[in-house]
């Protein structure tokens, strides 16, 4: 499985750029199974914690593939 990294001090930055109050991630999986991984849930759980500081709010975080999608919202998973 390949992965991309994700960095929350740049998410948090442009978000605080944009004078964002909460963000949505998303990305998709070429391997067409929408399930978050384990790099998945710890890439947003450093992204709730990092925003949070700011008082910004991760309202979801959305995997998308051809066959479908998975909300972490909708999971329980936020």
């Amino acid at each position: 499985m390949q992965s991309a990294p994700i960095h929350a001090r740049d998410i948090v930055r442009r978000a605080l750029e944009l004078g964002s109050t909460s963000i949505i991630l998303f990305h998709n999986h070429p391997s067409g199974d929408p399930r978050p991984s384990n790099a998945d849930l710890a890439a947003t759980r450093a992204v709730t914690r990092a925003a949070s500081l700011f008082d910004i709010a991760l309202d979801d975080h959305i995997v998308v593939t051809r066959s479908g999608w998975t909300s972490f919202r909708s999971e329980g998973l936020l």
